[in-house]
């Protein structure tokens, strides 16, 4: 089957998937919600075009959230608890990257983006995608955008986002599966009545050119749109490597009466690169090589991602604290990827085997999200209620091919894998790619159904506390193509919630917290298993922390978090009988955290991050997952401090450091990577009230380091000195 066929296969469901889309939003015209709670943040005089539209602004004022951002602080979210909260009520670790931050470190991906939060890391993800490691735990699924699933394996980019929030621990209860070791937030640009225009162009290092847009202005009193876009095309440091991508995401908001606002959006973005799977590892670390080297090909290694997702949000407030609101989101995605890539070098330290495999994936989801909120006091206490259903549909095709080279001599059989020198290590040998015995090819429909509430009680200006229960019905139907067979999985997952809060006083929060999440079996993880031999209870993921947050000034916060997550349901071989799987326990994450954020004086911003983890497998999984092994890609330590610090109204400059302490590539702890300490920094000047320049380096003493891995011998070598200069423009 070709990768046209399986796209043309996906397509054929669309037309049903439209229409479901259609029949929730019929049925809930009432209940729609408005503006993401986590991106209004107009003030009243910001939603007034006029002064004579004052009273219907004051009036739609009350159901905008509005988060305030300071620099790199933020005081408020609406994500951890679905309402508008300061983060000092929370009782959990949150960390936020605002749109400052991203704007000074000239910042273009997760991977930026994840060294400014505490417990968080990011892996290499085979050179084709995000692949987070949160609180120990490995994931590409706990993405979300305006706090709903994104959970398509691809590189996501900054050009639309105003800011993104890293959410640690379990939070099933809010977000539902998943969500083991945390989640990333990204919270888009919409539109909301302001007049925005900018235009920022960069120009870097191994030609890297970039550039974005963001337009809004109001097209009437009850009338406003936005769009942001990109466009980048780059080389990169290693050889043979590039990236082409580009977006558009338009957002229209309307207001439909005194209480309701609708907000509308699409996104369409594409992303084209070379799969870069790095170097392999020899003696227990990685190969002595020059950063640039590429081992296997670039030029039969592509990688894409499309995506084209449709958003609606329509939120009302009856009065007297009660707001309903409703978020309906469409996303068809496609990702492929082919990679020739390296694996273990030999005995004699000469060659490095290479192989190759192509991987097609199309998924469809249509979620829906329905919140009602309202505040009821009782007996001296203020309770604040969240009630609300989740309906999500997920439809996803899975392929995969093996590449074959040709033989080693006439009248031999084709391979899999082929030798190449350690001196030479690219490869230009024709591939041809089919599929194998054991090559993946089906298809699977998730469909979930949740309700779930949650009570924010507050005792006493001292006392806090935040209980809640979600219950999910999780359904998998899962069907193998190329044997016909049928795995149908249902879960009913319950997920608690409970945090307490004691304010000794008002600047000061001290907090415990209890929650449990679970990961049931889906996807690919089902087609390793059958009914003889599935072990189909959901992995269990449980979370017990302790934390303070501090507003040392308005404009200056400090948070400390210390926490134990256990992982616990992991399948494993049974050891009485290898053709059966069982459940064991998995591991133990136990960690601190430390953060810093906002700015010490008028002129001095700054964000610091710290953490210490310490991850171990409590009982043996496989022949090379032990009992007792340091998991893998966990460091014990990582420290990140950026500061700016602004000498005058034109002058700037920024100047930061990232530590990371040695960390295994897997969990066999076989291969080690070494501790590293990085220095950025940045000069900023401001030409004009409308136009700023900025030039920012990257490692800045040009230090040899090793950023991620994605297993012993996929090894990503950090990238030498580099320079990128900006030039934002307003109007």
């Amino acid at each position: 089957m070709t990768t046209a066929s399986l796209i043309l296969r996906r397509r054929a469901r669309l037309p049903l998937a439209l229409a479901g889309c259609l029949a929730l939003g019929a049925h809930a015209t009432v209940a729609f919600a408005a503006t993401s709670p986590e991106t209004a943040a107009a003030t009243t005089a910001d939603a007034a075009p006029d002064a004579a539209d004052r009273n219907t602004a004051e009036t739609l004022d009350k159901i905008e959230v509005k988060g305030v951002t300071k620099g790199y602080a933020t005081d408020r979210s609406a994500t951890a608890t679905k309402t508008d909260t300061p983060l000092q009520d929370i009782p959990q670790s949150i960390s936020v990257v605002t749109q400052d931050l991203i704007r000074d470190q000239a910042m273009q991906n997760m991977g930026d983006v994840v060294r400014y939060i505490p417990g968080f890391g990011m892996a290499q993800g085979e050179g084709n995608r995000d692949a987070p490691i949160l609180r120990g735990t490995a994931s590409t699924a706990d993405f979300f955008v305006d706090g709903v699933r994104d959970d398509v394996q691809y590189f996501r980019d900054l050009y639309n986002v105003e800011r993104v929030e890293g959410l640690k621990g379990p939070n099933a209860m809010i977000f539902g599966r998943g969500g083991s070791g945390g989640l990333i937030n990204r919270v888009t640009k919409q539109a909301d009545w302001n007049d925005v225009g900018e235009v920022s162009v960069l120009l870097g290092s191994w030609s890297n050119r970039r550039s974005t847009v963001d337009f809004g202005r109001a097209l009437s009193d009850d009338a406003a749109f936005r769009v942001t876009g990109l466009y980048e095309n780059s080389d990169s440091y290693r050889d043979g490597t590039g990236i082409e991508r580009y977006g558009v995401n338009p957002t229209f908001a309307f207001r439909a009466g005194e209480n309701t606002r609708i907000t509308l959006g699409y996104e369409h973005f594409k992303d084209e690169r070379v799969a870069d799977r790095g170097i392999p590892s020899l003696g227990g670390r990685p190969l002595e090589t020059d950063p640039s080297t590429f081992f296997g090909d670039p030029q039969q290694s592509p990688t894409w991602a499309k995506v084209n997702a449709f958003s609606a949000l329509i939120e009302h407030d009856f009065g007297n604290g009660a707001l309903l609101r409703n978020r309906t989101r469409y996303a068809d995605y496609d990702k492929f990827y082919q990679n020739v890539f390296p694996g273990a070098v030999n005995a004699a330290n000469s060659t490095v085997a290479i192989s190759a495999y192509n991987n097609l994936t199309t998924r469809q989801n249509l979620i829906n999200q329905t919140d009602l909120t309202f505040s009821v006091d009782t007996g001296g206490m203020t309770h604040r209620f969240l009630t609300g259903v989740e309906l999500a549909d997920q439809d996803t095709d899975n392929f995969r091919e093996t590449g074959y080279f040709p033989p080693a001599a006439a009248g031999g059989t084709e391979r899999t894998s082929v030798s190449v020198p350690l001196s030479n290590p690219r490869t230009n040998l024709p591939v041809v790619f089919r599929q194998s015995a054991t090559d993946a090819d089906n298809q699977s429909t998730a469909k979930t159904a949740a309700v779930y509430v949650q009570d924010q009680i507050e005792f006493s200006p001292q006392w806090q506390a935040i209980v809640g229960l979600r219950y999910d019905s999780f359904k998998v139907d899962f069907h193998n193509n190329r044997n016909n067979s049928e795995i149908d999985s249902s879960d009913g997952l319950v997920s608690p919630r409970a945090g307490l809060i004691y304010k000794p006083a008002e600047t000061v929060s001290l907090y415990g917290s209890y929650s449990i999440a679970y990961v049931p079996r889906a996807g690919e993880q089902l087609a390793s298993l059958s009914p003889t031999n599935a072990a189909f209870d959901p992995e269990k993921f449980k979370n017990f922390e302790i934390g303070a947050k501090w507003e040392v000034s308005s404009a200056l916060s400090a948070t400390a978090a210390v926490y134990r997550l256990d992982r616990s349901n992991v399948v494993a071989p049974d050891p009485a009988d290898p053709t059966r799987s069982i459940l064991v326990k998995g591991q133990r994450v136990k960690g601190v955290e430390l953060g810093l954020a906002g700015q010490v004086t008028e002129n001095w911003r700054v964000l610091g991050a710290y953490a210490w983890q310490d991850g171990e497998v409590l009982q043996t999984q496989s022949a090379t997952v032990q009992a007792g092994a340091t998991l893998a890609q966990v460091p014990r330590n990582t420290f990140s401090l950026w500061n700016r610090y602004d000498f005058s109204p034109r002058w700037g400059a920024g100047l930061g450091a990232l530590y990371r302490s040695t960390i295994f590539t897997s969990t066999d702890n076989l291969v080690e990577l070494p501790g590293f300490t990085r220095f950025d920094a940045a000069l900023f000047f401001r030409v004009s009230d409308n136009v700023d320049t900025q030039l920012n380096v990257e490692n800045l003493l040009d230090r040899k380091y090793y950023a991620s891995a994605h297993s012993n011998n996929n090894i990503t070598p950090g990238s030498p000195r580099a320079f990128r200069f900006s030039l934002n423009a307003r109007f």
